[in-house]
């Protein structure tokens, strides 16, 4: 579900933000920033593009039926708006 590269390039990132003087340990903090960044990645509630567009597309596809559904039952009740 996640880029690997990303999470491992914004790991990188963050352990070349540490002090000079902490730098010795900047394979340690990347791979303890990949870690946690994986880890609360996890935590979130997300889906990928495929599942969101599947689901954009029954949305549509629902909508589109309530609409004709409620165009109907207009026109049966003899209401104005509804299609002859």
């Amino acid at each position: 579900m996640f880029n690997a590269t990303a999470i491992d390039d914004l790991a990188r990132r963050l352990a070349d933000l540490v002090p000079p003087g902490a730098r010795e340990a900047s394979d340690d903090l990347a791979s303890n920033f990949r870690d946690a960044l994986r880890a609360g990645l996890r935590k979130l509630d997300l889906v990928t593009r495929e599942e969101f567009d599947v689901q954009r597309s029954v949305l549509l596809r629902t909508r589109e039926k309530v609409e004709a559904l409620e165009a109907r039952v207009d026109e049966l009740e003899g209401k104005p708006g509804g299609t002859p």
